[in-house]
């Protein structure tokens, strides 16, 4: 008994055994009309093969192109279309081009550089300082998962100076890192409640 395993590796097994000994017997023609005859009739069998498909755009052509390949490419016959090529079949996919640049620190990423940046272009000054403190204690977290012995506030501070290229020249007491959250915006809202207060009576005095 002869298994499937021993046999010839059919290029295309969805069309069967049969049909693929139907084209290794077609390449043992040495008659090239009776070769072209027999090669239409192969494809005439794939295509009844799946007649779901034959609306579909380009089927016959498909049906060319898999028997070149179920051969090997080596059927001499006048082929109808323009066959695909042996080496397309086995072109290498194009290298992805990964960024050049640098991490800085990579137990940050580059997201939260990218970002440390952006911050520095926000116009509002209180939505700055919000989103400067999110961003230190994201800092902080990462930190504390590379390195669990605990990490310095005046670490985040001075990483922040350089990603920011000293734009952000802030203190260990103006991110407030160790405030919670809630306590933190309070202080938020009675400052920028100070500020305009200030302005208010600013404006006042100038009248």
């Amino acid at each position: 008994m002869e298994y499937n395993t021993q046999r010839k590796k059919m290029e295309l097994p969805e069309y069967g055994r049969s049909v693929q000994n139907m084209v290794d017997h077609a390449l043992t023609i040495e008659d090239r009309a009776e070769r072209q005859r027999c090669a239409n009739t192969i494809v005439n069998i794939m295509g009844g093969m799946f007649p779901h498909l034959r609306d579909v755009p380009d089927f016959k052509h498909k049906l060319w192109d898999h028997l070149a390949i179920m051969s090997d490419f080596k059927l001499d016959i006048d082929y109808p279309v323009e066959i695909v090529k042996k080496e397309d079949l086995v072109m290498q996919p194009e290298r992805v081009k990964y960024s050049n640049g640098g991490i800085r620190y990579r137990h940050y990423g580059r997201f939260l550089e990218e970002l440390v940046m952006k911050a520095v272009e926000v116009e509002n000054e209180d939505e700055r300082k919000v989103l400067i403190r999110l961003l230190a204690i994201q800092m902080k977290k990462s930190l504390n998962n590379w390195n669990k012995e605990g990490i310095e506030d005046q670490k985040i501070v001075d990483d922040l100076r350089e990603y920011s290229n000293g734009a952000i020249n802030l203190t260990v007491e103006d991110l407030q890192l160790n405030e919670p959250q809630q306590r933190f915006y309070n202080n938020q809202r009675r400052q920028n409640f100070q500020r305009k207060q200030q302005n208010f009576q600013r404006r006042k005095q100038q009248h």
